[in-house]
């Protein structure tokens, strides 16, 4: 479908205002295709018709849901269980055993997943937990799923998959253990989800609770950014950290040349930590 370039601009435009994503040149293809589904819902058969809906007085004021319609069609919320596995798996071989000797004596554990989409990473952490009940007995765990998308967050509220999302990334054993299946789907069992809670925001924002997080996720989020942008979202998540957590990015992002605010964590891949933080170890390592 032909895309004008000033139907494209507005559409942009909003989808940056809402969520700070830029929408690049790259991902033009897909902005026909993932409004598909808007189209037919309103009668409607190009984005310029689209943009002229949008910009009607009457709508701005009556359907203001139409624009929001726009972005959450927009948004990328590609997800699956225990995603990029090599990377997950350092959580439960290496971040979680430092965490736990470092939370000992209070024995409390909050983690954060910023851009949780349809909450698949945040039910693969409490799986993680559940698989590991007794080294954890006693302990208070908190996993706070966000995503910009209302959407997305009411899926993961409701932890009801369907036969090819609850397949993705898990093993039979895995899905026997921690779902049931039920005739609408496939719905996690609620000794994984007592310990999650999900809320819509924005990475852009405050962050979303006043305790620091030890460990954060922010994963394949950054890369919707322009420099600038991203730059604030480093800001961000740093603010919310504790001193001595941990960031895990996705595979293709990295802080490196991006940011200050955080430092590679050693060798571990798509793991940074506070530069202080890192500067402590060091110094301990040397010593």
């Amino acid at each position: 479908m032909e895309v004008s370039q000033a139907s494209y601009q507005i559409i942009a435009d909003l989808l940056a205002a809402r969520t700070g994503q830029h929408l690049s040149e790259s991902r033009r293809w897909r902005v026909g295709t993932a409004l598909s589904g808007v189209f037919r819902e309103h009668g409607i058969s190009n984005l310029d018709q689209l943009v002229c809906l949008l910009d009607e007085p009457r709508r701005r004021s009556h359907d203001r849901d139409l624009a929001t319609e726009v972005v959450e069609a927009l948004l990328n919320n590609e997800t699956y269980f225990f995603r990029d596995k090599p990377t997950f798996d350092q959580i439960p071989d290496d971040i979680l055993p430092e965490l736990a000797q470092r939370r000992r004596h209070t024995k409390r554990l909050s983690i954060w997943c910023a851009g949780c989409s349809t909450g698949q990473e945040v039910h693969s952490l409490a799986m993680l937990f559940e698989d590991q009940k007794a080294l954890w007995d006693g302990w208070t765990i908190d996993i706070l799923g966000t995503d910009v998308s209302h959407r997305a967050i009411r899926t993961a509220r409701t932890g009801l998959y369907s036969q090819f999302e609850v397949q993705r990334g898990l093993g039979v054993t895995q899905m026997l253990r921690h779902f049931e299946e039920t005739p609408g789907g496939w719905q996690i069992l609620d000794h994984v989800r007592q310990i999650t809670r999900f809320q819509q925001h924005n990475v852009l924002a405050e962050p979303p609770a006043r305790a620091r997080f030890d460990l954060v996720l922010c994963r394949n989020v950054l890369l919707y950014f322009d420099a600038d942008t991203r730059a604030i979202a480093f800001e961000r998540l740093a603010s919310a950290m504790a001193r001595d957590g941990f960031l895990m990015l996705g595979a293709g992002e990295t802080v490196v040349g991006q940011t200050r605010a955080f430092s590679p964590s050693g060798k571990r891949t798509s793991i940074y930590e506070l530069p202080e933080q890192v500067a402590r170890s060091a110094a301990l390592s040397v010593g």
